[in-house]
């Protein structure tokens, strides 16, 4: 394993493991302190879960919810000891997190010792100050799950599950588990201006780049939230906006202290203040202006109009609703208005003077590697000085060039790249290293040009040769990544097209889902139960919030990669064919693409109409007549009818697909041969798409491995036993 590692990387884990035991044996004699904090948190969590959490989140949980979609709410354990494992569970972990930065105060000397506490005394009160203001932000993040986000999403979960027919019945378990994680998400997202601001002030990572890989942040944002969050829509936009606004809230936060610290202490607030008094006394008086009209000019009703609109039970309270009359509260409430807008303008105004204090000492006149590469363009680049490059990493210059891909400047990117292997070559050059023959025609084809493409083709080849040890001959791994490269690359000009074909029919297959298509389905199918299990016989529940959303999601995944299938084909057909892989016209694919959907069509239908009643039913029947409640999981109910009918026309197929694979150069033998790998890349599949255990992977197993031997059965009475194939064996089969 250790080879597999280089030298930083198992320098990094010896350093990791050594800090750790230095800390456990520095800790060593407070131990006792640090289990007494984790006994105390574990104890108070335990307790307050028994008490109040419970009763209060199902509160946050049905508050939004439909009268009737609340009535046939339920939150229910599977087994005996769900509850009070969930409890301990929960009283751990938030146990060893209050214990966490105890362990780390007591460790404090070995930590110093190794660089990973700050040298320098910190004053108590700073600590205090981050400390504080880390658990604002995790509390108001908090604060807007509970308060915003779990009640609209939980009454459009439930609403919309109900709406199908399945019966929202959370497990305790999975339904804790939900709110928890999105929870310590939403707590962990807040401290992003925190988070962003340290990294920024420490120089870590330079504020700039947080600036520009806003893009990145976004994506990452909806992504993060695809994983933490329910994929439809309207959550999505709910956990994505407010995250957003705080990335530039942080951006903007991070600006001011990284300006100040550059700018030193040159600048007065007060002066500042003193000079602008004008301005901000009429941020001020604005403000209250504000409010004043707010409430005396019909604001407040219409405010309170929207939230009866969406249903709302918030209302705006009139001025004189609190302790005070109405002109105090008004008077009150303008105050706090107009000091927010004041101060807000203090702090454009601050941002003002920082910048033009530190701009003369950020320039660096005169001293050629303080150039702000990121701020030139092409020309600019080109005819910067070689001292601009000469410290730079091959990481930073790529990463100069990353950014100007992304802001659609491909000449200022390549210039970047001409500019850092010109200043390598020299340096080189100056310190004797002449190297092979080789090395240096590379290097002068690289400062020829080359540029990008040629970087990305030497790491591909440096790869190749690692992994082949310089063989790439058909029959080793890395003749097959040669011609997988050979293949993909055929595809890349046509892949806009195939990503464009996957995306409509995904989202073509989740929006009928999604508007109503789920509820259909299953009622049209207990219509084809026999009359002696009734639909009211069989219940389906959600034991997790988000389960029937998921069914829809991996339900449109996997229609689109088989309706993608056929175009991938098609556009790969001329590179299978170069490489002897087929044989035949590309017009081939749509005999290919009729057949199999007539295959998969009629399998459908026989399946639907009777495989899946009469399995479904039968199971049914049998636990009635044993007297029990049938309650199946939505996930488990759902892809049994997927698997009793669109798997039977998977399984019809099967052979279909063998006698044209024969029609293209597979010959009879080969498929007869490689069993074996049929076997297991089958099982491979099984294992991917089964919901369930290591049985029901078995179970879908064996079907296709039967419908396999009916198309080897099927191409040997074609073949007349394999002397006579549909096709000459294809190139690479000879």
């Amino acid at each position: 394993m250790s080879s597999a590692l280089d030298e930083d990387t198992q320098q990094t884990l010896m350093e990791g493991r050594d800090t750790l035991f230095a800390i456990l044996r520095s800790a060593q004699k407070d131990l006792q302190k640090v289990f007494v904090v984790f006994l105390i948190g574990f104890l108070a969590t335990f307790w307050t879960l028994r008490t109040y959490i419970w009763d209060w989140l199902r509160g946050i949980t049905e508050s939004r919810m439909r009268a009737e979609v609340g009535e046939s709410f339920d939150i229910i354990a599977t087994t005996p000891f769900d509850v009070i494992l969930l409890q301990a569970k929960i009283g751990l972990i938030v146990g060893v997190l209050i214990a966490i930065p105890a362990l780390l105060y007591f460790t404090r000397d070995a930590l110093r010792e190794r660089g990973y506490w700050p040298q320098t005394p910190i004053p108590r009160w700073k600590v205090a100050l981050v400390a504080t203001f880390a658990v604002a932000l995790f509390a108001g993040g908090a604060a807007y799950g509970f308060g915003v986000f779990f009640p609209f999403m939980f009454g459009f979960l439930a609403g919309f599950g109900f709406d199908a027919g399945f019966a929202p019945t959370y497990s305790i378990v999975m339904w804790t588990e939900f709110i928890v994680l999105l929870t310590i998400s939403f707590g962990l997202a807040a401290q992003m201006p925190l988070f962003i601001t340290a990294l920024s002030y420490a120089e870590i990572v330079p504020y700039e780049t947080f600036r520009d890989k806003w893009r990145h942040a976004v994506v990452g944002i909806f992504v993060f939230g695809a994983f933490f969050s329910p994929p439809d829509p309207f959550t999505q936009i709910m956990w994505a906006v407010p995250l957003m606004v705080l990335y530039g809230s942080s951006l903007y936060l991070a600006k001011i202290v990284v300006t100040a610290k550059r700018a030193g202490a040159r600048v007065r607030v007060r002066s500042i203040a003193r000079s602008h008094w004008n301005v901000l006394t009429g941020l001020f008086v604005a403000g209250m202006a504000v409010i004043y009209g707010y409430h005396e000019y019909g604001g407040r009703t219409a405010t309170n109009d929207l939230l009866a609109w969406a249903d709302s039970s918030y209302r705006i309270l009139p001025p004189d609703a609190g302790i005070a009359s109405a002109e105090v509260s008004l008077l009150l409430y303008g105050a706090i208005a107009g000091a927010i807008l004041a101060t807000a303008g203090l702090a454009y105004y601050v941002y003002v003077a920082l910048e033009a204090e530190v701009e003369p000492a950020g320039t660096a006149m005169g001293d050629p590697t303080a150039i702000d590469l990121a701020s030139l363009d092409a020309a600019g680049i080109r005819a910067a000085p070689p001292e601009a490059f000469a410290d730079l990493t091959e990481d930073e210059a790529m990463g100069y060039a990353g950014a100007a891909l992304e802001a659609d400047d491909a000449e200022k990117a390549q210039a970047i790249v001409d500019r850092f292997d010109e200043t390598e070559h020299l340096r080189e050059s100056e310190d004797g290293d002449e190297g092979s023959e080789d090395e240096r025609a590379e290097a002068e084809t690289t400062e020829a040009g080359g540029g990008l493409g040629d970087r990305t083709s030497r790491a591909g080849d440096t790869f190749l040769a690692e992994l082949t040890d310089g063989e790439t001959d058909s029959d080793d791994i890395g003749g097959y990544y040669t011609d997988i490269v050979f293949i993909l690359n055929s595809l890349r000009s046509r892949s806009f097209r195939i990503v464009l074909t996957f995306i409509i029919v995904m989202g073509g297959v989740f929006a009928w889902l999604y508007s109503g298509g789920l509820r259909d389905v299953r009622v049209d199918f207990y219509q084809r139960l026999p009359e002696e299990v009734t639909a009211d016989s069989i219940g389906v529940i959600t034991l997790h919030p988000v389960e029937a959303l998921i069914f829809m999601v991996k339900f449109s995944v996997l229609a689109g990669v088989f309706v993608t299938l056929p175009v991938i084909a098609y556009y790969a057909w001329p590179s299978l064919r170069e490489l002897g892989v087929v044989r035949g016209h590309q017009r081939s694919i749509f005999i290919w693409t009729g057949a199999l959907a007539g295959g998969m069509l009629g399998g459908f239908a026989l399946g639907y109409s009777i495989i899946a009643p009469v399995t479904i039913s039968f199971l049914a029947a049998d636990a009635l007549s044993a007297g029990m409640i049938i309650s199946y999981r939505i996930n488990d109910f759902m892809w049994l009818i997927i698997f009793t009918t669109i798997g039977i026309g998977f399984l019809a197929d099967i052979p279909i697909l063998m006698v044209l694979l024969n029609s293209a150069g597979i010959p009879y033998n080969s498929m007869r041969k490689r069993w074996r790998e049929v076997f297991i890349t089958m099982l491979t599949l099984a294992a991917v798409f089964t919901p369930a255990d290591i049985i029901t992977m078995f179970l879908v197993t064996i079907p296709l491995l039967f419908a396999y031997g009916v198309g080897l059965a099927v191409v040997f009475l074609v073949t007349f036993g394999g002397r006579r194939d549909l096709a000459p064996p294809a190139e690479f089969i000879s």
